[in-house]
């Protein structure tokens, strides 16, 4: 049977809660949440760029000091979201959005991209187009969050991304393979998914998705930001509030924009 090679996050909605279980989006949320606390004074309306299906966005929504608006460019995605946001009774907002071509008026007090999804944009310009098209989001006091994972968590992860397979509660089977070339700096992670039959045997179709990351070190992201009239609040060491540093695996930036109009 030929595989079908889908889009980035099509296919992957359908299983992608359980290739992500082990994630503690609690854990994250409170991280999110002592930020926003941290460097801004009130913090009420907040802005998920890339939300997935949702969780993390969800589980702040739980907290109960938010409004909550979550976009992913893929509208499976949000379908997911949108199902979870229902059934756990949420009131989060979810859209389907492409963080590189903002079409919303509103402002926010805090926009925010985690979970690697700056990885996802391959050159400086494409950095430098999802900055500027935050600023449509943003006034003078608000707080742009985002982070990115580095070289050495891309070495690292590799040993346990690297062959990784599993069968869903929904008839889905999964392969991934995991593969990163130190000297282009890109992270490839392809996956092979089999929809089976209710005998959890026959596979009824085969599909593929193939996701491929730039990752960048401080020094480069630190150029990048360098060209824009954004000023850098913070920059942290994964989930800590210690100081990034050339070894971190992940780093966690929290930049304002005073020059933007009110």
């Amino acid at each position: 049977m030929a595989a079908i090679e889908k889009g980035v996050y099509t296919k992957l909605a359908e299983i992608y809660d359980e290739v992500m279980s082990e994630v503690d989006y609690d854990l994250w949320a409170d991280y999110i949440d002592a930020l926003m606390l941290q460097h801004h004074p009130d913090p009420k309306k907040i802005m998920e760029l890339a939300c997935g299906t949702g969780s993390l966005a969800l589980s702040l929504d739980e907290l109960e000091c938010y409004e909550i608006w979550g976009t992913d460019m893929s509208s499976q995605m949000i379908e997911k979201a949108r199902l979870k946001n229902k059934l756990r009774m949420c009131n989060a907002t979810f859209s389907v959005m492409d963080f590189l071509d903002i079409t919303m008026s509103e402002k926010f007090d805090v926009v925010f991209a985690v979970f690697d999804s700056i990885n996802y944009l391959h050159t400086t310009d494409e950095v430098l187009r999802f900055l500027s098209e935050c600023k449509k989001l943003l006034t003078p006091q608000s707080l742009l969050i985002f982070d990115f994972t580095t070289p050495i968590n891309s070495e690292e992860a590799i040993s346990y991304l690297h062959n990784e397979q599993g069968i869903t509660n929904n008839n889905f089977r999964f392969y991934r393979s995991s593969r990163y070339n130190k000297e282009e700096q890109i992270h490839v992670n392809e996956f092979q998914i089999q929809q089976l039959a209710e005998d959890g045997k026959t596979i009824l179709k085969e599909f593929r998705e193939t996701h491929r990351q730039k990752i960048y070190t401080l020094r480069q992201m630190h150029d990048i930001i360098a060209q824009t009239d954004y000023e850098i609040k913070a920059q942290y060491d994964g989930f800590e509030f210690d100081e990034a540093h050339d070894e971190s695996l992940r780093i966690t930036m929290v930049l304002q924009c005073p020059s933007i109009q009110s």
